[in-house]
């Protein structure tokens, strides 16, 4: 008897949702502001399982005010759901450089499917490990890097053109093999990791430059200058490599002084921050001020400190 009503409960309980959910529905077109704030509000409350029922009226009203309305909670509900996985994300130790690029894809691809791009970093990586063996130096290894990915795979780094989001995102740079030396970078830093290759984005002014750092350097515990820990530098652009007489020839010419800061690994969320604030100067471009505060909502919880 106790499960009749625990089952005549759920179905009550679905059957009140139902109703409130309808209700909202139908108010969605209400001139008035404030109400429609508040609808929208208890609609996006409802997460990103109500989306289909969205879509659903989207295509069966003849209203371009109302399904303007409707993309609008529907973009609502997936960016709070990224920021729902971003926190998540920021919580993991280590954080996961790849997953974290994923889920900055989805900024503009809500739905999209990482399968090929993850197959796509295997054949690289497998390539990769198949021509290095542990007699290698680390330049010789970077030269393997470089001939697998610039070479056989001929990923092509772009200037950087605000013009084209697409360069940002890593599932799509390795669709086309076109991206921009931010996203080439953490395509690089990231088959390094999946390879146990030392070499970690560092934060040069304007540059997205990769160091190879000795094996037996560790970060936490080490106390000189990093820059006496690197052995030299990959440009991820093209996969070039710079002496430490390119890198103190590069700060004369810009005039900055370098700093130890300049030579530590960005962590993670650092480096998809930097991404980020490239990006964000796309949609400043094509009047998507919306997608700029979103950005720069996300960078704000990446760069926030854990407490």
């Amino acid at each position: 008897m106790s499960n009749l009503y625990l089952v005549w409960g759920r179905f009550s309980s679905n059957m009140e949702q139902t109703k409130e959910i309808k209700a909202l529905f139908t108010l969605i077109d209400d001139p008035d502001e404030e109400i429609y704030s508040s609808i929208s509000e208890k609609i996006v409350a409802y997460g990103k399982g109500i989306i289909p029922n969205l879509e659903h009226l989207w295509e069966t009203t003849l209203s371009e005010d109302v399904q303007q309305r409707i993309e609008g909670i529907i973009q609502r509900l997936h960016f709070t759901d990224l920021l729902n996985d971003l926190v998540v994300w920021k919580s993991t130790a280590p954080q996961d450089l790849l997953s974290g690029a994923f889920l900055i894809a989805k900024l503009e691809y809500p739905d999209m499917n990482n399968t090929a791009a993850l197959q796509d970093l295997e054949k690289m990586r497998r390539n990769i490990w198949l021509e290095l063996n542990s007699f290698l130096t680390p330049l010789e290894q970077a030269n393997v890097l470089t001939s697998i990915l610039y070479k056989y795979y001929k990923l092509f780094g772009n200037e950087v053109d605000y013009k084209n989001h697409d360069d940002f995102f890593v599932h799509k740079v390795l669709e086309t093999k076109q991206g921009n030396a931010m996203s080439n970078g953490i395509i690089y830093q990231i088959l390094c990791e999946q390879l146990d290759i030392h070499a970690k984005i560092i934060n040069i002014p304007k540059q997205c430059i990769l160091a190879f750092y000795h094996s037996d350097y560790e970060e936490a515990h080490y106390i000189g200058n990093p820059q006496d820990k690197i052995h030299f530098y990959i440009d991820a652009t093209n996969g070039n490599a710079f002496s430490h007489a390119d890198i103190d020839s590069y700060f004369e010419r810009i005039n900055v002084k370098p700093k130890p800061s300049h030579f530590k690994a960005q962590s993670a969320a650092d480096t998809l921050a930097i991404l980020l604030s490239e990006l964000s100067k796309c949609y400043g471009r094509n009047s998507k001020t919306h997608k700029q505060l979103e950005i720069a909502q996300i960078i704000e919880l990446l760069q926030a400190k854990s407490e």
